[in-house]
């Protein structure tokens, strides 16, 4: 099963943000050599988590197990930003999470 993507539910009828999404974000931002995509992915999270970004972060848990983070890391991040960024950001972040990590397994 592939990582589920926001764009791609949408790219039909906004085919130009798709483009901007792929050439952009992933093209070019993804693509720079200052982070390492695993460093970017933690990132992204820690970012979806504390915005409160659950249709987000599906994707980017996906992308991030894909890049390489570790499922323990994962936790361990959402536990941590939990004291950051609000008990019930972490909470739906974990949820997700869980509901990846059973998706995911072979």
């Amino acid at each position: 099963m592939a990582a589920p993507s926001t764009i791609g539910q949408v790219r039909d009828v906004f085919p130009k943000l798709g483009e901007l999404t792929d050439k952009v974000v992933f093209g070019d931002v993804w693509e720079r050599p200052g982070l390492s995509k695993r460093d970017r992915s933690l990132a992204t999270v820690a970012a979806l988590t504390a915005l409160y970004r659950p249709d987000q972060i599906r994707g980017h848990i996906w992308r991030a197990l894909d890049n390489g983070v570790k499922r323990e890391e994962l936790i361990e991040l959402i536990t941590h930003l939990a004291f950051y960024c609000g008990w019930p950001n972490a909470g739906t972040a974990a949820l997700i999470a869980k509901e990846v990590f059973a998706e995911r397994q072979p």
